[in-house]
């Protein structure tokens, strides 16, 4: 397994849409390992592909205290089931530092093949719906910044752009 370098906003790539899996082979499950072992080490509860400049749709998630329940999403789709709506605090690996309140839909049902390519559906709440959702988004090329004020997004890349250019030098 490896490390791989996690993409920052306000980076370009991060806006790319993930192209569907076509099929689930050794080297899809590679990357799964590859992503545990980045969002395990970060230490995160959700990674997309995408934020690893791998443009497929996969996404691996644990929101366990312990590591212990790990899950995988191959080409995943979302189906609001309600319109109860939850507000989190949410942070990203891609946006590191930062935490701000995104509303999103608190009931979903969830449809993707596993680690196997073996489709399964799940109806989540709470943080794992969060999650997947967030997640989600990097996967359509959007990112839980696009959830707030156009202010506090402004804010945010003048912050990590100061940050990139002093770690440039």
């Amino acid at each position: 397994m490896a490390l791989l370098p996690i993409l920052e906003f306000p980076d370009p790539r991060l806006r790319t849409v993930a192209k569907p899996v076509t099929e689930v082979d050794d080297k899809i499950r590679q990357l799964i390992n590859d992503m545990f072992e980045t969002m395990y080490d970060c230490p995160g509860i959700g990674l997309a592909a995408s934020q690893v400049n791998v443009h497929k749709r996969v996404v691996v998630i644990d929101v366990s205290e312990d590591k212990s329940q790990p899950l995988v999403f191959i080409n995943p789709e979302i189906e609001v089931l309600d319109n109860s709506v939850s507000e989190y605090d949410e942070g990203c690996l891609s946006v590191p530092g930062f935490y701000e309140t995104v509303v999103r839909p608190e009931h979903i049902r969830v449809k993707a093949l596993d680690r196997d390519g073996k489709p399964f559906e799940i109806e989540p709440q709470g943080l794992l719906a969060v999650c997947i959702q967030h997640e989600l988004d990097h996967l359509n090329g959007k990112l839980f910044v696009d959830h707030i004020s156009p202010f506090k997004r402004t804010r945010i890349r003048a912050k990590l752009e100061k940050k990139h250019k002093a770690e440039a030098r």
